[in-house]
């Protein structure tokens, strides 16, 4: 059986976790993103926003995260698993803000790989900020470009899913895998 482990991505706000509820609500295995998770830990031990104050500290604590997720994915019954957001995204969030990391980042991107890419495209609409996420939509819009560079750099064909309902998303990406 070969497994497929999935990589749904994209700027803030563009409904990545309302397809991953979503998917797990019809019995699909997912995983979800786990920056909230790390933000929330550190603001219990006082660092108000770690990835404002401290970038590299937060980026390796959800290269750690994200690394456990991938070989979660792995040992997964499931043919099928859905992760929000990869690897990658670590990278392109640093090259926003302009921070350096070392190798061991690249070299993560390369040993951990995904069957296959989604990624969502800015939709203002929707958008909405929060305490844990302080961009603005500007900003998110080049989040999504330095996502789509960096997932390129690594030889991922993108596969943009349109704007709509929860449930078109959804069946779009099934679609899509179902071509492989």
């Amino acid at each position: 059986m070969k497994k497929e482990i999935i990589v749904i991505t994209g700027g803030p706000g563009t409904g990545k976790t309302t397809i991953i509820d979503q998917l797990i609500e019809q019995g699909h295995t997912c995983y979800p993103e786990i920056s909230r998770q790390v933000t929330m830990e550190a603001k219990k031990q006082g660092i108000e926003q770690l990835f404002l104050e401290k970038p590299l500290l937060f980026s390796e604590l959800l290269l750690e995260g994200r690394k456990k997720q991938y070989y979660s994915a792995t040992e997964e019954t499931s043919s099928t698993i859905f992760l929000d957001r990869g690897i990658p995204d670590i990278l392109a969030y640093m090259h926003y803000i302009g921070d350096s990391y070392p190798s061991f980042f690249d070299l993560a991107c390369k040993e951990h790989t995904y069957s296959k890419v989604f990624v969502l495209p800015p939709w203002e609409e929707i958008y909405e900020s929060d305490e844990a996420r302080y961009e603005n939509y500007d900003q998110a819009k080049l989040i999504f470009e330095h996502l789509k560079e960096t997932y390129q750099k690594y030889g991922y064909q993108l596969i943009e899913v349109p704007k709509g309902t929860v449930n078109e998303r959804i069946q779009f990406i099934f679609s899509e895998l179902e071509k492989a």
